[in-house]
Formats: structure tokens, sequence, C-alpha cells
């Protein structure tokens, strides 16, 4: 029953993934990532049909393998999040809310600002040398 509970939710985290390539605001890489997380438990042949796919298959590799983006992702995403999070708060009315959602974006600016790139461990040899491919 787990198996199969993994893989509806990888295949459900694959359409949102889809979705997101096309709607601005709804995030892809992450849908994908956790989309292989389930399909590694459950379905070797779903993981490896993801990592073959040709756009998303090096990004998710990298991730898994050295917990790195390519700076060009890194750079849509703080710019999508400046966009999205300058117009809420250009929208909401009320200081008491505007605070709270700048606080709120304090956690997710901060953490793609210290995310590691493909382009930085190419770099640096000792960081990309964990035994897995590396494919920038």
């Amino acid at each position: 029953m787990k198996k199969w509970l993994l893989i509806a939710a990888g295949l459900l985290f694959v359409a949102l993934g889809a979705v997101g390539v096309v709607l601005p605001g709804l995030p892809t890489t992450p849908f994908l990532l956790l989309a292989a997380g389930c399909f590694a438990k459950s379905s070797p042949r779903l993981h490896g049909w993801l990592l073959g796919n040709p756009i998303f298959g090096p990004l998710i590799e990298n991730w898994q393998a050295h917990r790195a983006i390519p700076r060009r992702a890194k750079r849509i995403a703080l710019l999508t999040l400046v966009l999205v999070a300058g117009s809420s708060l250009y929208l909401i009315q009320g200081l008491a809310l505007k605070l709270l959602v700048a606080g709120l974006l304090i956690v997710p600016v901060t953490i793609l600002i210290r995310l590691r790139t493909v382009e930085e461990l190419a770099l640096d040899p000792e960081a990309a040398s964990c035994g897995r491919p590396f494919r920038p």
C-alpha cells in the first residue's frame, strides 16, 4: 500500500511541476525533487524515467548528489520570489500584514541565497568529489 501511495504522490508532484513550468508563481523544482524522492522509494522505473528527462534529470541528479542547483535556477527563483512578494506587499492593506509577509519571506530568501550552485562546485574539486557523477 505504501508503494502505491508514494507512486501516486510522485505522479501528483510531477503534474504540479509540469503546471509550474507554465504558471508563474508555482514552483517547478521543489515538486520534481519531491517526485524523485517518492519514486526513489517506490519505483526504480519511474525514478529512472524522471532522471532520464533531458531538462529536469541533470537538475535532480545534481541536487541529490551535491545539494546544488544551477546559478540560473537560483536567479530565477530569487527573481520570482521578489516579484511575487513585491506585488503582494503592494496590494496588501495594513502595515501589520505587510510586516508579516515580509517576515515570512526571510526564510526562503535566506535558503535560496545560501544554496550552492553547480558552477561553484565546478570550481571547488573538494566539494564536488563525493563519489557521485557531477553534471553541470
